[in-house]
């Protein structure tokens, strides 16, 4: 049985943030239904060059069926209103002040459904000085400090690559979806949830941040990687080709047993007898010159080498893949952390499955649905209405049927 077989989710969002939060309740087995407007979540054309649905829309849109409502229209928000006590969860993160124009604000909803779960994802969240600012996922990063421990003086601040302020912002929220449908199913009594992009990053700064904390301490800058041999390490290129931006390992020596282990792994022993790397803060203090001993080792072998032999011997360590290797990595293969599923329009879509693995809850990877691919089957099942029904609601543009 699914996890959540029974929850039934209204996805009202765009984008990515949103959408993760939709897609992980569904790869849990809830029945998320993504509502679009007549133009379709913006993110469909992000990175398409065809005009088709972009593979960014369906990284993040998996495990859904799509309803096409214009609820600017009459009977668009009339259909609304008929399908909200459907469902136990609306997620919407549109910007300031749109769902409120629409006419369906948290008191709105909950009067025609008291039991609803809101849950409101914003760049800044909805109070404060910031709440009615358009935010994306890097500027809640720049926003959270958390550019600012990347790059060199010369580079300045740098996104560090993922979107962790998206997709970590849609993971919270799905917890705490979980969580409220928990005290639903007992109460009966549903709430508002609220989730500020900004704060979801900046609570990600918290490890790095107690080198120096609270308002009153010097800034962190340019990440820390810890006490030397601590950090990236350039290796030999791989194959004997040209040096690549990629052509590294990072380790982490997070204690002195690991210090032990390392030195035993590169048979280098002796270092352990060596004052000036005896402990943390000494290799700290003393790191130009432990590196500049250890980088020989280092640049004798390719990542994948190193990876496996240090690996092997009990040591933190992994080698900085690109993106491309991503893909071909025999780990996640073995570990059938890909799928590739049928779509329309583009063919096999390459997609990854969720990250979780629940023993008793499996539940299939479906691709992510066209502009209003179930319009019709929701409306007939959920509201009755008869295929002319449906036929006028679609000529009058109150619904789209994909």
């Amino acid at each position: 049985m699914p996890a959540l077989e029974t929850m039934r989710v209204l996805d009202f969002t765009q984008w990515e943030a949103g959408p993760t939060c939709g897609q992980y309740l569904g790869w849990l087995g809830a029945d998320v239904v993504k509502l679009e407007a007549p133009r379709g979540d913006p993110g469909r054309a992000v990175f398409s060059d065809d005009g088709t649905d972009s593979q960014y829309f369906c990284n993040h849109n998996g495990n859904k069926r799509g309803l096409c409502l214009d609820l600017k229209s009459t009977d668009g928000a009339e259909l609304l209103r008929r399908l909200l006590p459907r469902f136990d969860v609306l997620i919407e993160n549109q910007g300031p002040g749109v769902i409120e124009r629409l006419g369906f604000g948290p008191d709105v909803l909950h009067e025609i459904n008291p039991s609803l779960i809101i849950a409101r994802i914003k760049g800044f969240g909805l109070s404060g000085p910031y709440a009615d600012y358009k935010s994306f996922d890097p500027l809640a990063m720049a926003a959270s400090g958390v550019t600012s421990m990347t790059g060199t003086a010369e580079s300045g601040p740098l996104s560090p690559g993922g979107t962790f302020a998206d997709t970590g912002t849609g993971i919270h929220a799905a917890f705490a979806i979980a969580a409220a449908y928990v005290q639903q199913q007992r109460t009966g009594e549903g709430q508002v949830i609220e989730l500020s992009m900004h704060e979801v990053m900046t609570m990600f700064i918290r490890t790095l941040a107690s080198w120096s904390w609270g308002p009153e301490a010097d800034p962190v800058g340019p990440r820390r990687d810890g006490a030397a041999p601590s950090g990236r390490w350039r290796c030999k290129p791989a194959n004997g080709g040209e040096a690549s931006h990629a052509d590294y390992v990072f380790v982490t020596i997070a204690s002195q047993a690991l210090w032990a282990t390392f030195c035993q792994a590169i048979e280098r022993p002796e270092l352990l007898d060596d004052e000036r790397f005896a402990r943390p803060r000494d290799r700290m203090a003393n790191s130009r010159e432990l590196r500049g001993l250890l980088a020989p080792w280092f640049a004798e072998r390719t990542k994948r080498e190193i990876m496996t032999s240090l690996g092997e011997a009990g040591v933190p360590v992994s080698a900085a893949f690109d993106t491309a290797e991503v893909f071909t990595d025999p780990h996640l293969i073995a570990r059938d952390f890909f799928a590739t599923l049928d779509h329309p329009t583009k063919g096999d879509l390459l997609v990854m499955k969720p990250p979780f693995r629940l023993s008793a809850s499996d539940v299939p990877v479906t691709r992510a649905p066209l502009v209003g691919e179930h319009t019709r089957e929701i409306l007939a099942a959920e509201l009755d209405l008869t295929e002319s029904t449906i036929d006028e609601l679609v000529e009058k543009g109150a619904a789209v049927d994909g």
